[in-house]
């Protein structure tokens, strides 16, 4: 794409530093974690709208 279309058009453009992909598989907070995972077994996630 030129720059010239690339300002003119409504979607955003984003770059994904590479450097996240150290955290793909780990838990940074385990007890967070296991809380909302706790709150989520007793109430259940919310109805969609249709």
């Amino acid at each position: 794409m030129t720059i010239g279309k690339l300002n003119s058009s409504k979607v955003p453009v984003i770059v994904i530093d590479k450097k996240l992909e150290q955290f793909r598989d780990k838990v940074l907070f385990p007890e967070k974690l296991e809380k909302a995972n706790e709150i989520l077994s007793k109430v259940g996630l919310p109805m969609r709208k249709k």
